[in-house]
């Protein structure tokens, strides 16, 4: 009786850990990104150049959604945040200062499950492993 209550709660935690994107639609996702993310982020996920180092103005450019760049090492919750608050009152919220973002906020352009839409189009083209570490962010162990 004990395993199989284990096996049952390892279930329902696996699929809570999707929660989020349950429902959600990449394809639309991807149409949206590529109307509001794709100038800056690029049309392939690549970012812009030098997105590792702040540019003249103090600002980092545009990193990559692809797994080159570090999306997958965020919980959800501040993906979220970030595409619709704007990076720096996302970073701010979570007590981070002196922190410079180009990220603009979408709060008004979008709605949150048009971000989750582009945030499941973006995490759709990570390998099981990006996304398995990226559910771990969220969620935790199992």
């Amino acid at each position: 009786m004990r395993a199989a209550l284990i096996t049952v709660l390892c279930a329902a935690t696996a699929a809570q850990a999707e929660h989020m994107f349950q429902g959600r639609d990449p394809a639309s996702g991807a149409a949206l990104y590529a109307e509001h993310c794709a100038s800056c982020h690029g049309a392939e996920l690549e970012g812009q150049p030098g997105w590792r180092s702040p540019g003249p103005d103090g600002v980092p450019p545009a990193p990559p959604h692809d797994e080159s760049g570090h999306t997958w090492h965020h919980a959800t919750p501040l993906l979220l945040d970030y595409t619709l608050k704007g990076g720096q009152a996302a970073l701010e919220a979570r007590g981070v200062t002196g922190f410079v973002s180009g990220m603009p906020g979408f709060e008004g352009v979008l709605t949150e499950a048009q971000a989750l839409d582009i945030l499941a189009f973006i995490r759709s083209t990570w390998s099981r492993r990006a996304r398995e570490v990226q559910r771990l962010r969220t969620h935790g162990e199992p």
